[in-house]
């Protein structure tokens, strides 16, 4: 069968690592005998290089919600310089798994969110790490715009943790000022780590503070369902795309 190779960007925290390590157990649970295995882009290791020689078939799948630079530059360029050609799968977002995966979250930190009451009465900021690439930020506006838009909620507004702004303590004024009695914290990264950090202890500091902060999205069963779709996706591609040519 062929191998999923699961792209991860790296951090010199920890539970980066360890998020990942769990989110490839929840794959190999949804999928029994898939072979998965994980590169870092840095970091962390193994990088690309020392994965990608030993695995004879194989589909790339990032461990990425959008589409800026490490999708378009960084994780093509680590494959050719592996001289490995690949087929990539398309990054995660936009995807309703992940407007899932988001729920989950603050369900576990205690909101209600199969109330629709609940919901049309609570404003959740969406937090995620900000990119330099406008069409990025672009794809999480449009991802908050989604979520609001199906699920009911009062608002739903972005924030970054890097980059330019809003922060969250503006989007949660933002929220509030649409209406909303309560509000969430929603954060929208994959792992533990400094963004993260930086996005509760903003939550916690803001005035008034949060009433809901979520976890980071982790080993969310959601989120492997989404990455083997992902997979599937981009194997039935590259099956098909020596026919198109032909």
């Amino acid at each position: 069968m062929t191998a999923l190779l699961l792209i991860a960007h790296g951090s010199r925290d920890p539970r980066h690592a360890a998020t990942v390590a769990a989110l490839v157990r929840q794959v190999q649970a949804q999928r029994p005998g898939l072979e998965v295995a994980t590169a870092y882009l840095d970091h962390c290791a193994p990088r690309i290089p020392q994965v990608v020689g030993r695995l004879s078939d194989a589909v790339a799948v990032p461990l990425l919600l959008n589409r800026a630079f490490h999708a378009k530059h960084d994780i093509p360029a680590a494959l050719r310089a592996a001289g490995a050609g690949l087929p990539v799968a398309d990054v995660l977002g936009p995807s309703p798994l992940l407007l899932a995966a988001l729920e989950r979250r603050l369900a576990e930190a205690g909101l209600d969110v199969a109330s629709a009451a609940v919901r049309a009465g609570t404003g959740v900021v969406l937090a995620a790490a900000g990119s330099s690439d406008p069409a990025a930020d672009a794809a999480t506006r449009a991802v908050a715009a989604e979520w609001r838009r199906t699920r009911g909620w009062a608002a739903v507004e972005v924030a970054y943790a890097s980059a330019g702004g809003p922060r969250v303590p503006e989007a949660l004024a933002a929220v509030r000022a649409a209406g909303a009695a309560r509000t969430a914290v929603a954060p929208y990264l994959l792992a533990p780590g400094l963004l993260p950090d930086r996005i509760a202890a903003a939550a916690a500091g803001a005035d008034p503070v949060a009433d809901t902060v979520a976890d980071t999205l982790g080993p969310a069963p959601e989120l492997a369902a989404l990455l083997l779709e992902r997979y599937d996706q981009a194997r039935r591609a590259a099956r098909s795309a020596p026919a198109l040519t032909a």
